[in-house]
């Protein structure tokens, strides 16, 4: 059985990579939408 500092720690791991994903959906979608016109 896992205590509760373990799983404290595991919540705060996946927040973290939720957050991190969402800014890199947000950032690429910022990149695309600005950058559509221009060629790569």
């Amino acid at each position: 059985m896992m205590n509760g500092g373990m799983m404290i720690g595991m919540a705060l791991v996946w927040l973290l990579i939720v957050a991190v994903l969402i800014l890199a959906m947000v950032a690429l979608i910022k990149f695309i939408r600005s950058d559509r016109n221009k060629p790569l």
